[in-house]
């Protein structure tokens, strides 16, 4: 699959995704000669049922939004991809690779106490990111990648996030993740899950409980969604 890009040559897509497309070039294509050989441009694509003025407008800003997040998640001591240019008018990022495993191939094939360890980590990161503000819109486990050298978990696509310390939409950030565990790794999800909110409390003190708290009311309001749908 490619694209073409600003009338350009056509480019490989390496993800179509619903907002946007990531497409993998060498480093010297778009960028000054520098130590790095890829980069990931994260072009983001237009609606067609949008109205074209407002659809750019849209684009844009989630465009510039994102690079802030991915900046400040790594002010806030998340690892994230470098963002290397904002390109408002190809609506497009070029950022860092992450060579890497996405926790999702691997969550449950690794040791249950490197699982345990990994996904107390990954409640710390969640933790960082809500402590500066920070809601990552879309925590799955494949927008976390393992660095080759294991040393580090990246979290990626920040494309759904935004800046809100509310506690709905924290507990929403971490609801998702439960739901993605439960769907995704349903045989470690539970584990994963304790493991994660141990993380959580841990870097986030004393907040995290009502945060905690509104998680389950949330998973219960779901539940009873549900239920109403069923008798319905």
């Amino acid at each position: 699959m490619s694209i073409y890009l600003g009338g350009k040559s056509k480019l490989p897509i390496i993800k179509k995704g619903a907002e946007a497309n990531l497409i993998l070039k060498d480093f010297e294509e778009v960028m000054y000669p520098y130590n790095v050989e890829k980069v990931l441009i994260k072009h983001r694509i237009s609606k067609d049922y949008r109205v074209d003025n407002l659809d750019r407008k849209l684009r844009s800003y989630r465009t510039s939004l994102e690079a802030k997040l991915l900046s400040d998640a790594k002010r806030a001591g998340v690892p994230t991809p470098t963002v290397y240019r904002v390109d408002r008018k190809e609506m497009s990022l070029i950022m860092e690779y992450i060579k890497g495993k996405a926790v999702k191939e691997f969550l449950e094939k690794i040791d249950p106490n490197a699982r345990k360890n990994l996904c107390e980590t990954i409640g710390v990161q969640i933790a960082r990111l809500h402590s500066f503000g920070i809601i990552h819109g879309d925590l799955t486990t494949s927008n976390m990648i393992r660095s080759e050298d294991e040393k580090k978990i990246y979290f990626i696509d920040f494309g759904l996030g935004e800046y809100n310390s509310t506690v709905e939409a924290r507990g929403t950030d971490i609801h998702l993740l439960h739901r993605t565990l439960d769907s995704t790794h349903f045989k470690v999800s539970e584990e994963s899950f304790k493991a994660v909110l141990k993380g959580y409390r841990y870097k986030m003190g004393e907040r995290s409980e009502q945060i905690i708290r509104r998680v389950e009311e949330i998973e219960r309001r779901g539940r009873y969604v549900e239920k109403e749908k069923r008798q319905g």
